[in-house]
C-alpha cells in the first residue's frame, strides 16, 4: 500500500511493524483495508482530486457522497450478477455444459437488469443481454430439435420449451430496457455519516480538505453595499433551488466569470439578498436562469419565480429553465435516481400550473417517488451546464435556437417568456 505523503510502498508486515506508519517518512496511514477500511489512502486522495478537478474546483459534502458511492460501486461491480453471467458463459462455451451454463447466464443477466446497485445504463446492457440469450435460446432450440435423436414428441417438446423461454426473455429484456429509467437506485456502500467519519479521519492526519465547502451559513444581518455599487445592476441572475448549489457556484467564481448574480430561492446569501434583488429589478432586460433538482419542489421553481411578489410576478422578465427535469433522466444513460415516500407525496400535491409544464410520463415518474439531485453531478459538469445555458440564451438573442441543435421549448405569457431546455449539459 502506497503512502500518500512520499509514495513509498509498504506491505502489511512493514505497516504492522511500524504501527500503521510509513516505513520511509513515518506518515500515518488513515485507511488500511487490512484493518477493516473500505479503501486505501491513495483511493481517497484520488477521489478528492477527481471531484475537485485536481484541487481547482470547490465541491459540496453531498457531491463527495455521490462520487464515492459511484467509484466504490465500480470497484466492486465485478461481484454478483456479472460473476454469475461470466461463469455461465464460461461453462457454456468452454465446458459445453449447456444445461448448467445457459440457465446460469440467464440468471446473471436477469439479476443485473433489475438490481438497484447498477445505473440505468448498466441495467440496459444487462437487459440487452437477456434479449440476446432469448434469441439464442430460440435459435438453439430449433437447431437442437432438428439434430436430436429421438421421438417427434421429444423434439417438439424441446422446440416448444426453447421458443417459449426465448420469447419470454426477449419480452422481459425489452420491458426492463423500457423501465430502466423509471427505476431508482440506492446507496449500497456509502452513507453521509460514513463520509463524515472518513473526512474527520483524513483531516486529523492529512490536514484540512481545502476545496470542501462547509454548510451554507445563514446570516440575518445585511451587509451594507456602497451606493456606487448598488446603483448598477446585473444583466443575468441564476436562481438555484438550494442554498448549497448557490454557494457552490459562488465559491467557484461563476458570478465573476459570467457577470451575473447567483441567488437561491430560499434567500441565500442572506446578507446581500435584498440589495441584489433591488439591483435586479432595475434592469428591464434582465435574464433569469432557473437551476433545480428533478423533484416536485424543483420543477415548481419556475412557478414560484413567475408568480411570487418576492421574485418576478407581474414583470416582463425572460426566464430560462436549465433543468433538471424528469425528461432529462429519460434521455440519459447514467443519472443517479433516488426514491422516497416523501417525494411521492409531494408530487401528488403539485399544483395544476406545475403539472401543465410536465408530460404524463414525467408526472408518473415523480408520483412514483423518484427524484434526482443536482449534487449527484460532478462540479465540472454542473458548471458546464449553467455556462452552456447562458451561452445558448445569448444565441437566442442573436436569432438562434434554444439549446443549439438539441431543441427546446418556448412558452409565452402576458408577463414573461419562458425557455425550457430539452437537454441537460
Amino acid at each position: 500500500m502506497k503512502c500518500v505523503n512520499c509514495g513509498t510502498d509498504n506491505n502489511l508486515e512493514e505497516r504492522t511493524a511500524n504501527r500503521g506508519r510509513c516505513k520511509n517518512c513515518n506518515h500515518v496511514f488513515a485507511f488500511d483495508p487490512k484493518a477493516g477500511s473500505t479503501f486505501t489512502d491513495v483511493f481517497f486522495d484520488r477521489s478528492l482530486k477527481m471531484i475537485s478537478n485536481d484541487n481547482t474546483l470547490f465541491f459540496t459534502n453531498k457531491q463527495l457522497v455521490y462520487s464515492l458511492e459511484k467509484r466504490l460501486r465500480v470497484k466492486s461491480s465485478g461481484n454478483s450478477p456479472g460473476a454469475c453471467l461470466g461463469i455461465g458463459i464460461f461453462i457454456t462455451v468452454f465446458l459445453r455444459l449447456w444445461i448448467i451454463g445457459i440457465p446460469l447466464s440467464i440468471l446473471g443477466a436477469i439479476w443485473g437488469s433489475v438490481t438497484q446497485e447498477f445505473s440505468s445504463k448498466t441495467r440496459k446492457i444487462y437487459a440487452a443481454m437477456v434479449q440476446f440469450l432469448g434469441l439464442f435460446s430460440m435459435v438453439g432450440s430449433i437447431i437442437y430439435s432438428l439434430i436430436l435423436v429421438g421421438s417427434n414428441e421429444m423434439k417438439f417438446g424441446v422446440f416448444l420449451i426453447g421458443i417459449g423461454v426465448g420469447l419470454f426473455l426477449i419480452y422481459f429484456g425489452q420491458r426492463q430496457r423500457n423501465r430502466s429509467n423509471y427505476r431508482s437506485q440506492k446507496f449500497n456502500i456509502v452513507t453521509p455519516e460514513a463520509v463524515n467519519n472518513w473526512l474527520n479521519r483524513w483531516t486529523d492526519i492529512n490536514g484540512y480538505v481545502e476545496k470542501m465547502l462547509p454548510p451554507p451559513r445563514e446570516e440575518s444581518s445585511n451587509i451594507e453595499v456602497s451606493s456606487d455599487i448598488s446603483a448598477y445592476s446585473f444583466d443575468r441572475v441564476v436562481v438555484c433551488e438550494s442554498a448549497d448549489i448557490a454557494q457552490f457556484l459562488i465559491a467557484n467564481n461563476f458570478h465573476f466569470e459570467h457577470n451575473c448574480a447567483v441567488l437561491s430561492i430560499t434567500g441565500y446569501p442572506q446578507s446581500i439578498f435584498n440589495t441584489v434583488m433591488e439591483m435586479l429589478r432595475r434592469n428591464s432586460d434582465l435574464r433569469v436562469y432557473a437551476f433545480h433538482n428533478a423533484s416536485p419542489r424543483g420543477v415548481g421553481l419556475l412557478d414560484r419565480l413567475r408568480t411570487s411578489n418576492n421574485w418576478f410576478a407581474n414583470s416582463e422578465v425572460v426566464i430560462y429553465d436549465l433543468g433538471l427535469f424528469p425528461r432529462h433522466i429519460f434521455s440519459s444513460k447514467n443519472m443517479f435516481a433516488l426514491k422516497s415516500s416523501e417525494s411521492a407525496t409531494a408530487a401528488k400535491e403539485m399544483s395544476a400550473a406545475i403539472r401543465e409544464s410536465l408530460s404524463a410520463d414525467e408526472i408518473a415518474w415523480l408520483e412514483a417517488g423518484n427524484y434526482v439531485e443536482l449534487e449527484s453531478f460532478s462540479p465540472r459538469r454542473l458548471l458546464r451546464v449553467v455556462s452552456r445555458g447562458i451561452a445558448n440564451s445569448q444565441s437566442i438573442s442573436r436569432g438562434g435556437s434554444w439549446d443549439g441543435d438539441e431543441g427546446g421549448s418556448l412558452a409565452r405569457s402576458d408577463d414573461y417568456y419562458l425557455y425550457v431546455s430539452d437537454s441537460f449539459g
